[in-house]
């Protein structure tokens, strides 16, 4: 297996300027690497960071201290000091995310937004709907709401939309926070299957699966994000 993604040392504390410059600690010293083919579940108490840990890895948090080298293109990015072009172009061609939230503009309609990663790479309109609508159909989203814009959706419909858009580019490395907190069984399972569908093509995974039945469907290995003694 070829390694995809390895974080060293990852240290990252938050500073409340509203508090006097209070620091808080939260990710102490993360090593991680996950290869191509793994998904790699993060385990541990609300509040330890795991979520602190994606975002990190993702480049939306600059870390204190540590690197993240990714695998992009023929080449290791450390995400930790590269540029902001660089960061962007590793996450539209190499490091996908997807979160608990959908956060979309209002009037694009579904089956558009799930595309756009496909068309960001080149794909032809055609062929990136045609792509998008398969996923769609995966997870149960009725056709009639295709050209709607998700705004109004319910939850469990806004996630799905959201997972689809995550994996419709079919990334080498994913990023997964918590993609069935708001699902039903049978949902959660599909999502569960596309998951580890992506797995088996090759993506390397990090994911958190608070989810115990999910968790073990979906995870090659599990690891434990140790406490650096503070809630965030």
């Amino acid at each position: 297996m070829s390694e995809q993604l390895r974080a060293i040392g990852l240290v990252k504390t938050f500073t409340l300027h509203n508090q006097g410059g209070l620091r808080l600690p939260v990710l102490a010293g993360i090593d991680l690497a996950v290869a191509a083919g793994e998904c790699v579940a993060l385990h541990g108490p609300s509040g330890v960071g795991k979520s602190t840990l994606l975002r990190a890895l993702y480049g939306n948090y600059l870390v204190t201290r540590g690197h993240i080298l990714v695998r992009h293109d023929d080449q290791v990015i450390d995400v930790s000091t590269a540029p902001p072009h660089l960061v962007l172009e590793v996450r539209q061609r190499t490091m996908g995310f997807v979160s608990q939230f959908l956060r979309v503009i209002p009037r694009i309609a579904t089956l558009d937004l799930v595309a756009e990663p496909l068309r960001r790479l080149g794909v032809d309109a055609a062929a990136a709907r045609e792509r998008a609508g398969r996923l769609l159909d995966r997870l149960a989203i009725p056709r009639r709401l295709w050209e709607l814009p998700p705004a109004n959706f319910s939850g469990g419909e806004q996630q799905r939309v959201n997972i689809a858009r995550g994996l419709v580019a079919e990334y080498p490395i994913l990023l997964l926070d918590e993609p069935t907190a708001a699902l039903d069984s049978a949902n959660r399972d599909a999502v569960a299957e596309l998951i580890d569908a992506a797995r088996r093509s090759g993506a390397a995974i990090i994911g958190i699966f608070h989810d115990r039945a999910v968790r073990e469907a979906v995870g090659t290995r599990i690891v434990e994000i140790p406490s650096a003694g503070v809630v965030a």
